[in-house]
């Protein structure tokens, strides 16, 4: 009988120490790393990722939203933590937790001064963001002139740091893309220290960034996936742990004989004998309707069980015909050995998409093996 005895997420931290460490060491020692945890830590727990981080030296978390922030303040991180999309109905919060925006639009950039006059503050710290490409969000590379006469107009921020964010540093096709990128950051970087008249720390590399572009890295480097174990590159895959491994057990065996159906809306119709299983995991859990009809699969016994009929809420049944199990046996999501990026892939997606879409009803357990 497995040791898993219901559906879980283990929480490797040894792995997180490890992917930490590798990123780290491939930048210069001067070099800041900042730890994405957004997301509830990409699908885990951003508590306890970040309080395991805090304890062996990152030097900044970033978020995407301020309720994100609020959360890690009240778990007890001291570390300081970037906003990167802050909204403005959220602006009081994030000055009264000490959080610092990325100031991205002049609407938010005057709207974020406002709030601080109001609130009294002096030099709150803020990061301003640039899009040199992405085109998602950012200030413009023209609108240099008109931020720094914003800016001399108050006292209540100044400006930390700048950052913008690269469109496809993992894809080496796009080299010559991304070059232009790191190029014009550089020149508005340039610019705006000028006209401050004083340093900034400069961010704008991503995992990729780190690990393709060494001319990028700046003053602090940025990582997210990375730190849980995929760095987009399978020459990559060998040197990062996954941090998060999904488990669940077999909850019952059937057997189908030619012409019975499975499932919803008989999805599944058995041509020859069928042995399956039924899983307590489904698209309340994060392992989404795409999945189903053979697209995504599980490990019983190292062995690839596909996902037969439509995913259920709270179930999905597996092809267990040729795997020698019993009802109880462990069955692996995705682990170290069988990963999220591998099921992702197999139905058109991103291990991000899996990672995040894990449910909070799924019971986080902490492997700490340091």
């Amino acid at each position: 009988m497995s040791k898993t005895q219901e559906t879980v997420l283990e929480i490797n931290l040894a792995h997180l120490t490890h992917n930490f460490n590798y990123l780290k060491n491939k930048t210069s020692s001067n070099v800041k790393m900042l730890a994405v945890v957004k997301a509830s830590g990409y699908g885990s727990d951003a508590s306890i990722i970040a309080k395991h981080l805090e304890k062996i030296g990152t030097d900044y978390f970033a978020v995407a939203y301020v309720p994100e922030g609020i959360l890690l303040r009240e778990s007890g991180i001291k570390t300081p933590i970037l906003v990167l999309h802050p909204q403005p109905v959220n602006f009081k919060k994030l000055i009264e937790y000490n959080l610092e925006p990325s100031l991205y639009s002049l609407r938010v950039l005057n709207q974020f001064i406002e709030t601080a006059s109001i609130l009294g503050q002096k030099q709150y710290p803020v990061h301003i963001k640039y899009n040199t490409g992405l085109n998602r969000i950012g200030f413009n590379k023209n609108e240099v002139d008109i931020i720094i006469d914003t800016l001399n107009q108050t006292q209540s921020i100044k400006p930390i740091a700048l950052l913008s964010h690269l469109a496809a540093s993992e894809d080496m096709n796009e080299k010559e893309f991304t070059v232009l990128q790191i190029h014009a950051f550089k020149k508005i970087a340039d610019t705006m220290i000028q006209k401050l008249g004083y340093p900034l720390i400069l961010h704008q590399s991503n995992t990729s960034g780190i690990l393709n572009y060494p001319e990028a890295h700046f003053d602090m480097v940025r990582t997210g996936i990375g730190l849980y174990g995929y760095g987009n590159d399978a020459k990559y895959d060998p040197e990062l742990k996954p941090v998060a491994s999904l488990k669940s057990i077999i909850s019952q065996i059937h057997e189908l004989a030619p012409g019975d159906s499975l499932g919803y809306n008989r999805a599944f119709i058995a041509i020859d004998y069928t042995k399956t299983a039924t899983i307590p995991i489904g698209h309340a859990d994060g392992i989404s309707r795409q999945y189903g009809n053979k697209k995504g699969f599980v490990t019983i016994q190292n062995k690839r069980a596909y996902i037969i009929g439509n995913v259920c809420m709270d179930m999905i049944m597996v092809d267990i015909t040729n795997i020698d199990c019993e009802e109880g046996d462990e069955v692996i999501i995705f682990d170290a050995n069988s990963s999220a990026a591998k099921i992702a892939e197999n139905t058109g997606t991103i291990s991000y998409e899996l990672l995040t879409a894990i449910s909070t009803r799924v019971k986080r357990i902490v492997i700490d093996n340091n």
